[in-house]
């Protein structure tokens, strides 16, 4: 354990000299490295990428080193003569063994990492996510709570080209949300495993929100499963990644995560609203259908 802790620690520290940005969650622009998230799987697959790179690159600088190193101490002005034996027992261990051990250092983690990113069970709720073109549509399953979320009427307006707008106008408490806006984003507590199942209504589509650190298609006819347990309130942006169609980049996805008390407060509001839309609407229907009662003249 005091040895996994080490390398645990020291993957923290050095992968601080690859992240560039990485104090924030989302991604900025020119950014080195992945965006370390807001969620456990995310952070644990930053980690895993800082411990590859940084055994890739121990690697590449050792054998680019001992290249530089023969190609000038065995070139032939200095009379270098080529070794004559068949095998050295000691350096084949060694070149087979330590491939080994990096290989399960590596391994173990990402195994153990790529079994918890589908390990939906005992999720304290789900949320059905339905991809269209070209817009998403959310379902709070056992909630009664639904909603679309479609491009903001800002970008939509502005993505024209003969709109005569300035696309970098089009911001939000001063981060330039251009194409990365919604009209009604998804609404999440924080420190709560969440369950998502993903399918399409048409075409591919595929749920990506950064910050998470993972993506879902979205299949026609097909259920996707994922999670997520973010640890943060904000505002986490994402897009459609597969390409869907004419309107595939006009699809953009916003996650904002509140506190649990928040979110209790908002889910309310919503079936509040969503009743009342459901009696005017069912007060409509039954107006239409009535029949119309002759008045005496």
């Amino acid at each position: 354990m005091k040895a996994v802790r080490s390398i645990r620690n020291a993957v923290a520290t050095l992968g601080a000299i690859f992240a560039v940005g990485a104090a924030q969650a989302n991604p900025v622009p020119w950014q080195l490295n992945l965006t370390p998230g807001v969620t456990t799987v995310s952070r644990e697959i930053y980690d895993l990428h800082n411990l590859t790179m940084i055994i890739c690159t121990v690697i590449g600088v050792i054998i680019i080193a001992a290249m530089i190193w023969s190609i000038f101490h065995h070139r032939k002005s200095k009379g270098a003569v080529a070794a004559n034996f068949t095998h050295n027992t000691t350096a084949e261990v060694i070149w087979t063994v330590v491939p080994i051990l990096l290989l399960i250092v590596m391994a173990v983690p990402a195994t153990k990492t790529l079994f918890k990113m589908y390990d939906t069970t005992d999720s304290a709720m789900t949320v059905k996510i339905n991809g269209a073109q070209w817009l998403w549509r959310y379902e709070y399953q056992g909630q009664g709570v639904q909603f679309t979320s479609r491009l903001a009427r800002d970008s939509d307006r502005t993505r024209t080209l003969d709109s005569g707008l300035d696309p970098a106008k089009v911001v939000d408490k001063g981060e330039n949300v251009y194409l990365l806006d919604v009209d009604h984003p998804l609404v999440l507590p924080i420190d709560t495993k969440i369950r998502f199942v993903v399918t399409s209504d048409d075409v591919i589509h595929s749920w990506w929100v950064p910050q998470f650190g993972w993506k879902q298609d979205a299949n026609p006819g097909l259920i996707g499963e994922n999670w997520t347990r973010i640890d943060k309130p904000g505002i986490y942006r994402g897009q459609c990644t597969e390409l869907c169609g004419r309107d595939h980049g006009f699809m953009p996805i916003v996650v904002k995560a509140v506190s649990k008390a928040e979110f209790q407060t908002w889910l309310a509001q919503e079936k509040a609203a969503e009743a009342a839309a459901n009696m005017a609407q069912a007060g409509g229907t039954a107006a239409a259908a009535a029949p119309a009662v002759a008045t005496a003249p």
